[in-house]
């Protein structure tokens, strides 16, 4: 049977794009007997609201959607994922990195031909070389700092690595092309990558489906995977749905949020028509 997960974060309200990947990864342990999952990815405690949380909720109740209960808040397990930031401490693949968003941005530019990955000019590596004392006396001295993954060592200890993608097959892994990914921070104990890796193992989840602007990131999650021992599922990287332009929809663009639409008198049945669901009708 399958296990399938949808994990948005309560930044703002769900729009069209989530509806549709909430109701693809629905279908997918629906037809297997499966078991759909919701979690909530609220490790930005910054961003994150309440009320957007709760309209979550309702949000996909009103589309007719059941998960799993009870719900998993990341926000409440920041503890679990201590673990993991240890067990890679101790392969010595972390390291402080003190450099504030201007100076990586200033040594970027001074460089004039920084590699580029999925988000970007990569990280220059500049702390990766900085000797045990001096990290010791920096973080003595109470500077701020980032965890980042030394990602050449992390990627020579975890060796070819592969995942099965619905779409695409069988993909091989790349994390090189992010480069030292930041893992932790001072005041958000987790990242995206570590949080969503460490969470689809604690839930069993066999099949990972999101939408195809998220396919580069399974690259990371892939060797984290591997280096943490985590269970590896399959993947379906599903089409993004567009605006009549063509542009990504994004939770800014309030006319097309379910919130928006339901209270403004739409229909549930319009919706899933729109989304190409009717079989959800």
């Amino acid at each position: 049977m399958t296990t399938t997960r949808f994990a948005p974060s309560p930044t703002g309200h769900l729009h069209l794009g989530h509806a549709y990947s909430a109701l693809y990864s629905a279908e997918y342990a629906s037809k297997s007997g499966g078991t759909f999952i919701l979690r909530i990815e609220d490790i930005d405690r910054g961003r994150c609201r309440d009320e957007f949380e709760q309209a979550i909720y309702e949000d996909l109740g009103w589309l007719g959607l059941e998960w799993q209960l009870p719900v998993r808040r990341q926000s409440d397990h920041m503890e679990d994922y201590r673990k993991p930031l240890d067990l890679l401490h101790e392969r010595e693949l972390l390291y402080p990195c003190f450099c504030t968003r201007r100076e990586i941005a200033t040594e970027i530019g001074a460089s004039g031909h920084a590699p580029h990955g999925p988000d970007g000019a990569l990280y220059p590596g500049t702390c990766r070389g900085l000797s045990k004392n001096e990290r010791e006396d920096r973080v003595a001295a109470g500077r701020e700092f980032a965890l980042r993954l030394n990602m050449a060592e992390a990627a020579r200890q975890a060796g070819p690595l592969f995942w099965e993608d619905a779409e695409k097959g069988k993909m091989t892994a790349t994390p090189e092309i992010f480069g030292d990914v930041v893992l932790a921070r001072k005041d958000i104990p987790t990242s995206y990558h570590l949080a969503v890796t460490h969470d689809d193992h604690a839930q069993n989840i066999t099949m990972v489906v999101r939408g195809d602007d998220l396919f580069e990131a399974t690259h990371v999650h892939r060797l984290l995977q591997a280096l943490l021992g985590f269970n590896t599922p399959d993947y379906h990287h599903h089409p993004l749905v567009r605006d009549d332009s063509g542009r990504r929809l994004a939770k800014r663009n309030q006319a097309l949020t379910l919130n928006f639409l339901r209270n403004s008198g739409v229909s549930r049945e319009e919706v899933l028509r729109r989304l190409g669901w009717e079989n959800w009708i």
